[in-house]
């Protein structure tokens, strides 16, 4: 099993505060932002999965 780098542990941090985000201004009512913020979550995973292919290169 690999070790899991400061890189990745980064973005899935950033990834998982987003989502808490997210989901904390669904619940206060602001939906527009919510739905906003939400939509970083994949991209932010996306981005990672990203930076690690180029690693392998």
């Amino acid at each position: 099993m690999k070790k899991i780098e400061v890189v990745d542990m980064l973005i899935l941090l950033s990834a998982f505060l987003s989502l808490v985000y997210s989901e904390l201004s669904w619940f206060k009512g602001e939906k527009e932002a919510a739905l906003f913020v939400g939509l970083w979550v994949p991209s932010i995973i996306g981005f990672g999965i990203y930076l690690k292919l180029l690693k392998r290169k």
